[in-house]
């Protein structure tokens, strides 16, 4: 794969695979051996969240060198952070959360935009704004699967990515769900295997990702 895959929406990114990486880098330059050991793996998204000050040089990186990686910001909390992320080479948005000032920011940019919502009234504000593809955060902690399967009757336009407490032994469960796409996960970029550019296990923790959706998940 040599082109960048097309994405215009929230809607198409949830449907690249059934694993969204989110990745928390302390270096930049773990970023690109990283992305192709996803990418060899068969996972084609990348969250790096904006958590330390590596990461705004790491998705430069990324999306400059390994253009076949979707490679998007997560934990965008400002506007600020919107415009730096885009500058970037973002090619989406997520955030653990969504104010009126962000979401306007966020489309503002053209770029897909998966806004965090945990509250059945925070997803209907967002499906007000025209945003029916949403992340569900803390999943674990905001109710787990139980909550969102009970969502899927009274809200059934919304698409959701949980992430927050997901794991490879918890992550079929949610991709069971008529009203998940795919999970975000941070257990198939583990902080050691990153540091030690240690490309045989990542590869081999994204092909067992990747593989989750045949194993009778929606993702």
């Amino acid at each position: 794969m040599d082109a960048p895959t097309p994405i215009r929406s929230a809607a198409d990114l949830v449907r690249l695979g059934p694993v969204i990486p989110v990745v928390v880098l302390d270096d930049a330059a773990d970023a690109v051996p990283l992305a192709r050991a996803l990418l060899r793996g068969g996972v084609r998204t990348m969250e790096i969240t904006l958590r330390t000050p590596a990461a705004l040089p790491a998705l430069r990186e990324v999306a400059t060198r390994v253009p076949e990686m979707v490679v998007g910001a997560g934990t965008v909390l400002t506007a600020a952070q919107v415009d730096e992320a885009a500058a970037a080479g973002a090619r989406f948005l997520v955030s653990p959360g969504a104010t009126a000032r962000l979401t306007r920011a966020a489309l503002d940019t053209g770029l897909p935009y998966l806004p965090g919502a945990g509250t059945v009234g925070e997803m209907m504000a967002l499906a007000e704004a025209g945003l029916t593809t949403v992340k569900f955060f803390p999943a674990a902690a905001a109710g787990g699967p139980a909550y969102l399967a009970a969502l899927s009757q009274p809200l059934p336009d919304l698409t959701f990515c949980p992430t927050g407490g997901v794991s490879a032994d918890t992550a079929p469960r949610w991709l069971a769900l008529p009203n998940v796409a795919c999970v975000g996960g941070s257990w198939l970029t583990p902080a050691a295997a990153v540091r030690a550019r240690d490309e045989a296990t990542l590869t081999t923790l994204a092909r067992r990702a990747a593989a989750l959706g045949s194993d009778g998940g929606s993702g």
